[in-house]
């Protein structure tokens, strides 16, 4: 099918820009409020003061707030690995029957490469034909991947959408644009090295039949690059926590959470309702995951996994971890706009998630630098910056991550993760340079677009 006869009508260009234009505060299009930028100077200057008045007392009450903060995270990742072990499978029968029309938008830009890899996992996708809609959202100035996309000469369910240079170059906006051109009853959002389970489509369906109230259903990412690199094997034992605990816990006590970046599965109707993915945003995923709670939406999660491509070098992770800490100091700063508004949105159980999982999690990676120089100064000089509690605290800490990743390990069924555990800590502290590099980015270019590029590892055949 050629990019003429066959593809998808295009949409209106007017729609990425809705969230934007309609409802400019629940958009990044805006990093920060007057009231942000005022608030957030004036508690620079407090802080300021307060150190050149008495350092102690405020270094003081800064490692309390910040042990009290890691105390909760190690109770919260305790919790939720208990939680991933006492939980029986819930593995639910794929629809065999009565299957809607569905849509498929895989958004691509630069990724000639790896675009026939896509095809073939698409196309083992178990759904009827005559049911499926698969967008293949190109961009306007990416001719390479054009290219490809021709020579392939595809015929339907495949179609593409074209997406013009307006606007900021994210995939948000590609997302949007496909968005307007969908004509299924349900939605899913694969990325260029994806590869689906050939049945999650039907078993997300079950899941949406299960439980009618929820808007969006996804599925567990997992690595299948694991052994190209040590940052690869990092990647995949934290993604087997994320999927495998952390989002199965959320779901289960039917609290917001932030989504994947793909393999997520959406009414249609709704997602057009609260208006699409926010094209500013760097992480549309979780920004979509709260925009969704805070509209009373319930999310929920099945086991059809998708396999990905990690990156396989520290660069090209700092590189994609950065854009990630970007979007989740965007999606945060959103949110507290009106903390109140939120509040009342969230509720208190989901309002605490929220600040516990996207506020502790951008913390956290301030901190992991930081505290692994506290305990290197401490173990290896004589000067004790730690005290005897916090050497307690932080091997508690590691305890806790370790058992964490054994435990992920047995709920995604990938044992190759352990092997990952025991040189977890030497990985954190990487998140300190990206939180810094993506705090810079926020203040200097806060839509752009860091691309990951696909492609560069050896990967099992399917």
């Amino acid at each position: 099918m050629g990019m003429d006869g066959g593809s998808a009508a295009q949409p209106a260009a007017a729609f990425w820009r809705v969230l934007a234009a309609q409802k400019p505060d629940r958009s990044a299009h805006r990093t920060l409020t007057w009231t942000q930028a005022v608030l957030l100077g004036v508690l620079a200057f407090v802080f300021v003061e307060a150190l050149v008045s008495d350092w102690r007392i405020t270094l003081t009450l800064i490692y309390i707030l910040a042990a009290f903060i890691f105390t909760l995270s190690i109770a919260w990742r305790l919790l939720a690995a208990a939680a991933a072990l006492a939980r029986a499978p819930t593995r639910m029968e794929a629809l065999l029957t009565g299957l809607p029309r569905y849509t498929v938008i895989c958004p691509l830009r630069r990724e000639a490469a790896v675009l026939a890899e896509l095809i073939a996992a698409l196309d083992r996708i178990d759904y009827p034909r005559a049911s499926l809609q698969i967008l293949i959202v190109l961009e306007e100035d990416d001719a390479e991947t054009r290219a490809a996309f021709e020579a392939l000469k595809l015929a339907p369910p495949y179609q593409a959408v074209l997406v013009p240079l307006e606007g900021p170059p994210t995939k948000p906006k590609a997302l949007n644009f496909a968005l307007q051109a969908a004509s299924g009853e349900f939605s899913v959002v694969y990325d260029a090295e994806d590869r689906p389970h050939p049945q999650q489509l039907r078993a997300a369906l079950a899941a949406f039949k299960h439980a009618p109230n929820i808007a969006c259903v996804q599925a567990p990412l997992l690595i299948d690059n694991t052994e190209a690199s040590w940052i690869s094997a990092q990647f995949a034992a934290e993604y087997a926590i994320q999927f495998g605990v952390i989002l199965p816990f959320l779901a289960q006590l039917k609290l917001p959470m932030p989504l994947g970046g793909t393999s997520n599965h959406f009414r249609t109707n709704i997602l057009r309702e609260i208006g699409g993915w926010d094209s500013y945003n760097v992480t549309e995923d979780a920004d979509l995951g709260y925009r969704l709670a805070a509209h009373g939406y319930n999310i929920n999660v099945i086991q059809h996994p998708t396999f990905e491509e990690a990156p396989i070098t520290v660069r090209a992770w700092i590189n994609q971890r950065t854009r990630w800490i970007k979007g989740h100091l965007q999606t945060w700063l959103v949110l507290m706009r009106n903390p109140f508004r939120t509040y009342a949105e969230l509720g208190f159980r989901g309002f605490g998630a929220m600040q516990l999982v996207l506020a502790g999690g951008l913390l956290a990676a301030f901190a992991h630098g930081p505290l692994a120089l506290l305990l290197l100064v401490t173990t290896f000089t004589p000067i004790n910056l730690l005290g005897p509690q916090d050497i307690a605290l932080t091997v508690f800490g590691l305890a806790t991550a370790f058992y964490a990743n054994l435990v992920s390990a047995v709920a995604t069924r990938d044992l190759r993760v352990i092997g990952a555990a025991a040189t977890m800590p030497f990985y954190w502290p990487l998140t300190t340079i990206a939180a810094w590099m993506a705090l810079f980015d926020l203040i200097t270019r806060p839509h752009y677009w860091a691309k990951t590029t696909h492609g560069l590892s050896a990967r099992p055949a399917t």
